[in-house]
Formats: C-alpha cells, structure tokens, sequence
C-alpha cells in the first residue's frame, strides 16, 4: 500500500453552476404558482448561455491520474476575467476594513517575485531549524527543506531568461544558500546516525 496521500480537486465551477440551475428552478416554479402569465424575471450574475447542445466528446484524459488525483478542466478565459475581477475587488474590500482599523497604515505594496522567493527562502531555512529560540530543541524537517529547495530549483530553471540581472542574482544566491544549510544538514546528520548492523 502507497504512503502517498490521495487528492482529490473539487471543480467549483460545477458545483455553483448546479446551485444556480437548482436555485433558478426553485425561482421559476415559485413565479410559475404565483403569476402564472408573468415573464420570468431575469436574475443577475453570470450565467451559461448555449445556443446549440454541445456534440458528445470523451472527457479529457486527467494529466495525473497515476499521483492519484485529476485535475479538472482549465477554466475559460471569460472565468478568469470575472474571478480576477472579484478576488481584486475582495483584496480592496480587505485593505480597507485594515486601514479603518489602522488609519496610520498605508496601502500595501503589490506583491513581486522577490516575495515568493523570500517566502521559500524563509520556509526552507525554518524547514532546516533556522530561528529556533535559544534553548530550545531545533525542530528539521529535511525532506520538507529539500522540497522546498527543489522548488526554488524549478523556479529558476522555468523563469531562466524572463528574469531582471536582480532578480536572477537573488533567486540564485538564495539557491547557493539553502543548498549549502542543506549540505552542512546532511552530514551533521549521517555522521550522527548509527552504523548500519551487519547481517548474520
């Protein structure tokens, strides 16, 4: 049996289409026993629109069947628009409820690829005991670290040649640094471990 946990990714986009379709029906059965002559009313929100039932075709083969989970269908680029839309407008609606109980607070800078590679940085360093407080035990997790470092990896080999002098610089020296505590990790921790015993 694998140790590999199982995912599994949740469509949201059908769901609410479900609750939508379900919630319209309501709406029309309930104009419908009411005013039986009236015009349905139209609601606002987006909603599906086909002019023509679509043709019968295989769902798309799940990209990762074999880790265990699929992935749903990329959404649309109309879906995009509209949930970049609303997240931005959520954002908004937060910074404000913090500057109303901080006026002194400004407006937050926009967040840049150097946030997410200090942000791996930092979980790759505490992932290694980095700011454990004095007398405490250092809690390591080093296979989470080296996760976290093959990230950082990945990274710079997708974002090669997209990437400022600066932001090269820094995503590489933030490499060379977590993969040198990693090294020194390492072999604090094979020269601690018990000889392997011999079999009789």
């Amino acid at each position: 049996m694998s140790d590999t946990p199982k995912f599994e990714v949740i469509d949201r986009r059908k769901r609410k289409l479900e609750e939508e379709a379900g919630e319209s029906a309501a709406a029309q059965n309930q104009q419908a026993e009411t005013k039986p002559d009236a015009p349905p009313v139209s609601q606002p929100g987006p909603r599906l629109v086909t002019s023509e039932p679509a043709p019968e075709t295989a769902p798309p083969a799940a990209a990762t069947e074999e880790d265990g989970f699929a992935m749903p269908q990329a959404p649309t680029a109309e879906e995009s628009r509209e949930q970049k839309s609303a997240y931005d407008a959520s954002a908004e609606r937060l910074e404000d409820l913090v500057r109303a109980q901080n006026p002194g607070a400004g407006p937050q800078p926009p967040v840049a690829f150097e946030n997410l590679v200090q942000q791996l940085y930092l979980s790759a360093m505490i992932q290694m005991g980095a700011g454990t407080r004095e007398g405490e035990r250092p809690r390591v997790d080093i296979l989470g670290a080296r996760q976290t470092i093959d990230l950082l990896g990945i990274l710079a080999e997708k974002t090669k040649g997209n990437l400022t002098a600066q932001e090269d610089s820094m995503l590489q020296t933030v490499l060379f640094e977590t993969r040198m505590a990693f090294l020194e990790l390492t072999n604090m921790i094979t020269l601690q471990a018990p000889p392997p015993q011999a079999k009789n």
